[in-house]
């Protein structure tokens, strides 16, 4: 697959599992709050759809390149044990 089609189809499913996440959540707040009388049934579906949306938010961002963490965050680079360039290590 060449790069610019990946990163399409890669972009194209995280919006796709944003999109699903956030109908998801949105679909259980207006059953649990209004009075428009939604079924049950479906606002436990739409619980489930949360984790639907995540599973195509991370494949589209395994498909377009974007798993993986840059060392430009601060955090990462100052704590994280991987990142950290130590060679001091204690003796065992």
């Amino acid at each position: 697959m060449k790069r610019r089609n990946a990163d399409r189809m890669g972009n194209f499913f995280m919006g796709l599992g944003l999109i699903v996440m956030v109908g998801g959540v949105g679909y259980t707040i207006v059953a649990e709050v209004s009075q428009f009388n939604l079924p049950q049934f479906f606002a436990h579906g739409a619980i489930m759809s949360i984790f639907v949306g995540a599973l195509l938010w991370l494949v589209g961002a395994r498909i377009g390149g974007r798993e993986q963490v840059a060392d430009r965050y601060w955090w990462v680079k100052h704590f994280d044990k991987r990142c950290r360039n130590d060679n001091h290590r204690p003796s065992h």
